[in-house]
């Protein structure tokens, strides 16, 4: 994606006119785009039950038990987290033995996953046999010296249980925990919108899999729908909504206002659509070849700053990435290209689009430049986002519906403003550019998959690798380490 490159050298005519050569022979999908506003970051359709087992209470001068003091404090922590996450509630009894485990699972619901707080010696054996039955997904906290039963929850993981362990002082670890436990169930709530034709890994793809698998529903959108959206758009609306994304920005560089005007529809009409069909999350097949209507990519920056994962290219596997780390997290994310520089020990990573909140949805916004899409001769208008540098980023995507590819990174560089490539582009310091191109798809993918498939990564600021791994035990999936 040089200067020299055929789409750079071309003029919207010439490009429309390759685009429905293409479109004809079914290379891309026909030109369209939608939106639509959530009423906030979407916590799913309602609260995540955790079902949450304690142990038994030790006098104050215990043993190898919690006392009942430090257990009005943890249960003090359930409340604080249900407060702030706002979509969990705790289901906390203390249990005895197998058969309260049990009535307590059924008084949480057969889909509420599981929190055990260990105390004593081998209560978490024989408390946790009903859950481990069940294969309900799970998790152990233990309090250092609280028993010596902190030795098995990973164990019952080797053995193909979906169980994970938090052993730490840090009462904070409840709330990593909740966090956790509630993204499964809330992915198994949501619903995707699709336009044609998606990309990916085939699981990925199929709706079929992917209710299956997650739960969701994976919703196919007809393009003529964003047509009556558009039309029905208020003018003084997309007036104000240009005038906005011209005002805030640091600079306008190649867009013109009628550029802008037309990116801002999408902006609307994307809001529009998200809100009619209560989605919460989105992706857009054959974007290139929605330039007649304006492109979706200031759309998709806005709608991952309002929690709603959207995906370029109809990319599946990034999708499903940002929507697990918008539930767990709140973080939206940047899915993009990869390009590695070995001289500087480095991997960029670029695209047209991205979430100007990186930090998350109630956090400030980066600062923008608006630009033309730099594959149709800068045509268009969309974000050129100026990420942080200095920032520890986490580099991810989960494939197939079974793996998570994952790897860290600290971004170093960012252009004032990009020549080549992708507008909103980081460079990211890696721990091995060479061997990390070596190890590139980790071996679960392949040309097979197709070029966007290998190509792109979803990063998020912070170093997520260890919730990565603890999310995976709790999905029974794989954790491939892509550096």
């Amino acid at each position: 994606m040089c200067e020299s490159c055929c789409f750079n050298s071309m003029s919207r005519r010439q490009f429309m006119a390759t685009a429905g050569a293409l479109t004809a022979a079914g290379m891309i999908t026909p030109s369209l785009a939608s939106g639509a506003t959530p009423p906030e970051p979407k916590a799913a359709r309602g609260k995540v039950r955790i079902c949450t087992m304690l142990g038994n209470p030790g006098p104050p001068d215990r043993g190898w038990d919690i006392c009942e003091e430090d257990f009005a404090a943890i249960r003090a922590k359930f409340r604080e987290v249900e407060n702030k996450l706002g979509n969990v509630e705790f289901v906390d009894r203390h249990v005895r033995n197998a058969d309260e485990t049990a009535a307590l699972m059924e008084e949480a619901g057969t889909d509420a996953p599981v929190l055990a707080v260990s105390s004593g010696i081998g209560w978490l054996i024989q408390a946790m046999e009903p859950v481990l039955e069940a294969n309900r997904p799970a998790a152990v906290y233990s309090v250092p010296g609280s028993g010596h039963d902190w030795m098995y929850p990973l164990r019952w993981h080797d053995d193909g249980h979906p169980v994970t362990l938090f052993s730490s002082s840090d009462r904070n670890e409840i709330e990593r925990a909740a966090r956790l436990l509630r993204t499964p169930p809330l992915v198994k709530q949501s619903r995707v919108l699709l336009f044609p034709n998606a990309q990916g890994t085939p699981d990925s793809c199929d709706p079929e899999l992917v209710k299956e698998k997650l739960g969701a529903d994976l919703v196919t959108v007809e393009y003529e729908r964003i047509e009556q959206i558009i039309d029905g758009l208020d003018a003084d609306a997309v007036e104000a909504e240009t005038d906005r994304w011209i005002n805030e920005a640091d600079r306008v560089v190649e867009p013109d206002r009628h550029d802008v005007v037309m990116a801002s529809r999408m902006c609307l009409a994307f809001d529009k659509l998200i809100e009619e069909e209560q989605a919460d999350a989105v992706a857009v097949g054959g974007c290139l070849g929605w330039l007649e209507r304006g492109f979706p990519c200031l759309a998709f920056t806005q709608l991952r700053d309002r929690g709603i994962p959207a995906a370029c290219e109809g990319d599946m596997d990034s999708l499903w990435t940002m929507l697990f780390f918008q539930y767990a997290f709140g973080l939206p994310g940047f899915q993009g290209n990869n390009y590695f520089d070995t001289a500087n020990n480095a991997l960029w990573i670029a695209h047209c689009t991205g979430p100007r909140k990186m930090d998350g949805v109630d956090k400030e916004a980066a600062p923008y430049i608006l630009r033309g899409h730099s594959e149709v001769g800068g045509d268009g208008a969309v974000p050129e986002i100026l990420y942080r540098p200095g920032q520890d980023i986490t580099r991810t995507k989960f494939v197939n519906l079974d793996t998570f590819l994952v790897s860290t990174g600290v971004i170093d560089e960012v252009p004032e403003k990009s020549t080549i490539a992708c507008r909103t582009q980081a460079r990211t310091k890696v721990k091995d550019a060479e061997r990390m191109a070596i190890n590139w798809g980790g071996g679960v993918l392949r040309p097979e998959h197709g070029m966007m498939t290998m190509l792109h990564r979803v990063i998020f600021y912070g170093d997520h690798t260890r919730d990565v791994e603890h999310l995976a035990r709790l999905m029974g999936a794989s954790v491939i380490d892509e550096s």
